[in-house]
């Protein structure tokens, strides 16, 4: 198993054996063996016991006598849970997935724009405008510019100061983090100051409508980029087309 320095053998199992399951290696039915697992990952029985409890509390495998550790069928998953949605988009996530993650941000951040405009304190207000200085800080490199993004939008929907809106943050910070990675890697891509200067004023000025709009405008500029980036990275149909087939 790759070590990872900091982090515990137990949480390192529990990435490992969750990231097989997500990928497909062990489908919906299927039977894992935890003697197998320790000899693959290199662990003792204590680590694979504990990281497939916690598996389970996923809502990923059941146990039962006789029929040993399976892996329960997705629609039984916890699909909200911060650790299945980053496994999901960490390594190439899959469109119909990046689809669902667009269309929850929105419902969600539209409608926790609306309620920021109204709610935010100067604390909120702060925390924004700090995210947005970073973002817009010459020679922020990728990283630095995820870390700020993600920051801003979390700000954003704890300025609605709804405690339930607020835990929407990690399917949020999951669209957004992917979508970053993705665009802010590719190093080719619209600014995105502006749109959210937009929204920042919108809030700052209380005007709900207007931070709605703000929100609609930011969201389809980060669909645009994305899209951008993963058309440039498919490859070309006709190139494709000519490149000689080996006879059978």
């Amino acid at each position: 198993m790759v070590n990872h320095p900091g982090r515990g053998l137990h949480r390192q199992a529990v990435e490992e054996i969750g990231r097989r399951i997500i990928r497909g290696d062990h489908p919906p039915g299927s039977v894992l063996h935890p003697d197998r697992l320790e000899t693959e990952l290199g662990v003792s029985k204590t680590v694979v016991r504990e990281a497939l409890r916690v598996l389970a509390s996923k809502g990923l495998i059941e146990s039962r006598q006789k029929r040993g550790t399976t892996i329960r069928p997705r629609a039984d998953w916890n699909l909200l849970d911060s650790d299945l949605l980053h496994w999901q988009g960490s390594s190439d996530p899959t469109d119909a997935f990046l689809e669902d993650l667009a269309e929850v941000r929105a419902i969600v951040e539209p409608a926790g724009a609306r309620l920021a405009a109204t709610r935010r304190t100067e604390s909120d207000l702060a925390a924004m405008r700090q995210a947005l200085d970073t973002m817009a800080a010459p020679g922020t490199d990728a990283d630095a510019m995820v870390a700020a993004d993600l920051a801003f939008h979390r700000a954003l929907l704890d300025a609605a100061h709804n405690e339930l809106l607020s835990r929407m943050e990690v399917v949020i910070e999951a669209g957004l983090g992917i979508r970053d990675r993705i665009v802010y890697g590719a190093q080719h891509f619209a600014d995105s100051v502006p749109v959210h200067r937009e929204l920042l004023r919108a809030v700052e000025a209380g005007d709900p409508d207007a931070a709605v709009a703000a929100a609609g405008s930011l969201l389809a500029q980060a669909s645009a980029d994305l899209a951008a980036v993963r058309a440039r990275n498919e490859p070309d149909e006709e190139t494709a087309d000519a490149v000689p087939k080996e006879d059978a």
